[in-house]
């Protein structure tokens, strides 16, 4: 059946451009000088019984210091991390066909032969719903994703399976197009309240929403018992493989997988950086919910419906009451709003964590979780992107350790994006930090002994990415990198110069960022320069380029 709702068909943008000034640069971290190529933005492509209270772990300073109105206190010095980061390469979205048949069997098996002599740990693949169990619920193919284990194992590399119970088209950067199952859609036309919806009443079908978690309106079952469904046949499936070659899965909690409210849609110009966003809690259950909240404290007329002062999409902060300065985002309404819409978001993360960890408990993987960088107008007191998000980050209240915490209840690494991008790369009126953001994710999970891994937002193949990753992760505040998930592999990865500052780099996180670039004229046989070391690594490289 067609799906039809009051919107475009998706609205969610992939991930979200970050940027971060270099905190190092070591004579013994180098890159070959490249000239960095000109970056179009891309917007990265989210508790048992929550009780909605945060704690408050960043207090205000002195209001006579500007700089303080600006930034979080980041106090949690660390040693030096001097271990060796392992590197893992995206694959590409359509790396299963709809078919369900492994895409370009040859191109591929020569790409993971060189990316296995670059020195790379393994790759991330999504695993789509509406690819596997889209023949009807609990019909299940995975014969694609077998085919691409076995070749994965055949190589000697590692494998994170992202479990991707979002859409995939329609988002910047997105190359092919894998809506949700047809009869989840068929669902969702029926009752367009199963998808997020802002005030206007626009639909967004890239994810379930939240607000319907504990429901059965998905022909039976809830939303949380599908992806619970999904992910145990996916265990029994490939059980003598997790813990091995699948060395990792990712639970996918949101719009592009992450632990977020799809606020920033860019499809059909609905969004454009660095716009605020708006909140996404106008779907029936989700109005149910904050309705419900509201009587409980004793504020009934606060339930009706999300601020009403917040704002468009494109707006700027101060162009609202809700989030300028001394806006609504600072009174008992926006602290009472904001408890609701974020620890909705952390209960629906804990939920579906607290699933995957009974499920893969004992297999020997790591389970990870991805949060996303949000790091425009985050130089400002209220933290309006974030917010509309889902995070509550603001001038006094840390919206990222609460996350760190529910994420370290179920032993799951949080996924951080952001880590290549400086903040002398954004533009002024955006007020971006990305490196004071992944600053405070970094304390964050220090703080709450959660494991953090990281990855790339954007495109990029020159040395200032590379070595502002290298340079993150030798931070002397906050957690190092547990891994690096590099974005993506494509022809570009593979041309000569590309290929060669992402050798270096492998070889630099393998070292702690304390590796010394060679000479491009060695020859010697080391696996820094795979394109000089003999003929078969090199034309592998260029049959990967080329196919």
């Amino acid at each position: 059946m067609e799906l039809t709702l009051n919107s475009s068909s998706s609205l969610i943008k992939r991930k979200d451009a970050k940027s971060s000034r270099t905190q190092e640069n070591s004579s013994n971290m180098s890159f070959a000088k490249t000239k960095p190529p000109t970056y179009q933005f891309k917007a990265k492509s989210s508790v048992k019984e929550m009780k909605f209270t945060h704690e408050k772990t960043y207090k205000p300073e002195s209001e006579t210091t500007e700089r303080w109105e600006k930034l979080h206190v980041l106090s949690y010095p660390h040693p030096k991390n001097d271990s060796s980061v392992p590197v893992f390469v995206m694959l590409p979205l359509d790396t299963v066909t709809m078919s369900g048949h492994l895409n370009k069997p040859r191109a591929m098996n020569a790409s993971l032969m060189a990316l296995k002599g670059a020195g790379v740990e393994g790759v991330m693949v999504d695993a789509w719903w509406g690819l596997v169990e889209k023949d009807g619920p609990m019909k299940y193919n995975w014969e694609g994703y077998a085919e691409l284990i076995q070749m994965v194992q055949k190589h000697g590399l590692k494998l994170q399976v992202v479990m991707s119970f979002h859409q995939c088209g329609g988002n910047v950067g997105d190359s092919c197009s894998i809506p949700l199952p047809p009869w989840v859609l068929e669902e969702i036309s029926k009752n367009p309240d199963l998808v997020y919806t802002d005030k206007s009443g626009r639909r967004n079908p890239e994810y379930i929403s939240l607000g319907c978690d504990s429901v059965p309106v998905l022909r039976g079952r809830t939303p949380i018992q599908v992806y619970s469904d999904f992910m145990r046949s996916f265990r029994d499936r490939f059980d003598n493989y997790i813990g091995g070659v699948i060395a990792e899965i990712q639970v996918g909690m949101g719009p592009c997988g992450e632990l977020r409210y799809p606020s920033y849609p860019e499809s059909n110009g609905t969004w454009r950086f660095p716009g605020i966003g708006e909140f996404q809690c106008y779907d029936k259950y989700m109005k149910s919910s904050l309705q419900a909240y509201a009587e409980s404290i004793g504020k009934t007329n606060w339930g009706t419906s999300g601020p009403h002062d917040a704002g468009e999409y494109k707006n700027l902060p101060e162009d609202t009451e809700f989030f300028r300065r001394d806006g609504t985002w600072n009174s008992e309404y926006g602290k009472f709003f904001m408890e609701w819409y974020s620890g909705k978001l952390l209960e629906h993360g804990d939920k579906l964590l607290s699933s995957a960890k009974a499920i893969f408990q004992g297999s020997g993987a790591k389970l990870s979780g991805k949060v996303a960088g949000i790091h425009w107008h985050y130089n400002t007191r209220s933290h309006a992107a974030e917010l509309t998000a889902g995070y509550y980050n603001t001038r006094n209240h840390d919206g990222y350790l609460p996350i760190a915490k529910m994420f370290n209840k179920h032993g799951v690494v949080l996924n951080f994006t952001c880590m290549e991008m400086k903040d002398g790369e954004q533009p002024e009126h955006a007020n971006c930090s990305p490196e004071g953001l992944v600053k405070q994710v970094q304390n964050a999970t220090r703080q709450a002994g959660t494991e953090l891994a990281g990855e790339n937002a954007l495109e990029r193949y020159d040395s200032s990415a590379f070595g502002q990753v290298v340079a993150t992760n030798r931070s002397d505040s906050g957690n190092g990198l547990t891994a690096f998930t590099y974005l993506r592999m494509n022809k570009r990865l593979f041309e000569g110069q590309n290929w060669q500052q992402l050798v270096e780099f492998v070889k630099n996180m393998k070292e702690g960022g304390h590796g010394r670039r060679l000479s491009e004229e060695d020859t010697t046989g080391s696996d820094l320069y795979v394109g000089f070391v003999g003929s078969k690594i090199s034309e592998t490289v260029e049959e990967a380029a080329l196919v």
